[in-house]
């Protein structure tokens, strides 16, 4: 234990110096006037959940830090190179419609209507403020930001480091068509120097077309914030893609919720549902599901084919790297769902996915 706490040290004094500098910064990242006012998820400044969720607070965000950084398990980390299939523009560009591929933790490409769409976009070596500390990816990914081919839109759920990545937002934007994003995370988007022209920011239920490709922005049961002095400033999301003959569910970070019926109710039945499952705890049970809760809520949605996310990339949590995956490989046998969980750069077809081929064993 006594090895980790010059790393314990540095993790405590670098969030005591952004909340100071955040404090200054609040006023340029706050949602605009008119967008806070139709919105029925803001109040008192803050957006919040439909069902309200503990605030842990300041010192109970330290004592879970804490325990993250000084109980790790020696299996949270791959004890060897994960498997990944190099990509390269020609793959992408040669693929057929339809075709998805995983590129980390909750990073897609999608190729629909014969154009290219990203999700929450994280190529950064660690998810975290730091380039030299924090959460550090197991795998490279599969292709390079400057091996994609252009992109029709970018799909952001929410604002944390390992969904919302600084550096690979800006090396995108030149090749990027629009971002979508939820109240909010638009404002932090233009603020890094993303032309405003290219940025929509949405509130839950609404959405935009583009080309053949129609988005919502759908309730999720999250958090938000950069720091420990602006949480909550932006808005979280699902999201719903759909074109003529494919539905697609992307729940980005949630805890279960009620919502994902109602979600179902008015876009499903879906061909394809990318469902958190990974970095969940007990400690926080209200914003990550469990592996059970994963699998509900792609029933609730009217899922046909499963596919777990938010896995395989960072360690996050407490448990074994490989658990989300058994885990809900076995509730999904047992309930007679079809789960998908492709290596990273394996192409699959979003209407006729591979079944999982366990390479994390």
């Amino acid at each position: 234990m006594l090895s980790r706490l010059p790393r314990i040290a540095l993790y405590l004094f670098f969030f005591a110096a952004l909340t100071a500098m955040t404090c200054t910064l609040l006023a340029r990242a706050a949602v605009p006037a008119a967008s806070r006012a139709t919105s029925p998820q803001y109040a008192d400044g803050k957006f919040h959940n439909v069902v309200p969720h503990e605030d842990p607070g300041f010192f109970k965000t330290l004592e879970i830090m804490w325990r993250v950084l000084t109980t790790k398990r020696t299996d949270a980390t791959p004890s060897k190179p994960i498997p990944v299939l190099a990509l390269t523009r020609a793959d992408l560009v040669n693929a057929p419609d339809r075709s998805l591929w995983r590129l980390g933790h909750s990073t897609m490409l999608l190729k629909l209507d014969g154009k290219f769409f990203l999700t929450d976009p994280v190529f950064s070596e660690r998810a975290s403020p730091m380039s030299f500390a924090g959460p550090k990816r197991f795998h490279a990914p599969p292709l390079r930001i400057e091996d994609l081919p252009d992109i029709e839109a970018v799909v952001l759920s929410h604002d944390h480091y390992d969904h919302l990545d600084h550096d690979a937002v800006l090396a995108l934007a030149p090749k990027v068509g629009q971002f979508l994003a939820p109240l909010g995370v638009g404002d932090r988007l233009v603020e890094w120097g993303v032309p405003a022209a290219k940025v929509q920011q949405f509130d839950w239920w609404q959405g935009t077309s583009i080309g053949g490709v129609r988005f919502v922005a759908t309730p999720a049961q999250h958090f938000s914030g950069r720091s420990l002095s602006d949480r909550n400033t932006t808005l979280w999301a699902s999201w719903v893609l759909m074109t003529d003959d494919t539905r697609i569910f992307f729940s980005g970070d949630t805890g279960y919720h009620a919502g994902f019926k109602t979600i179902g109710e008015r876009f499903g039945p879906f061909d394809l549902t990318m469902i958190e499952t990974g970095a969940y705890d007990a400690q926080w049970p209200d914003v990550h599901m469990q592996p059970e809760q994963s699998l509900q809520a792609h029933l609730d949605v009217n899922g046909k084919v499963m596919m777990p996310i938010h896995n395989g990339t960072f360690d996050l949590a407490l448990h074994p790297w490989t658990e989300p995956f058994e885990r809900i490989t076995a509730l999904a046998e047992a309930a007679k769902v079809p789960l998908t969980a492709p290596q990273m750069g394996e192409r699959l077809d979003v209407l006729a996915p591979s079944p999982s081929t366990h390479w994390w064993r």
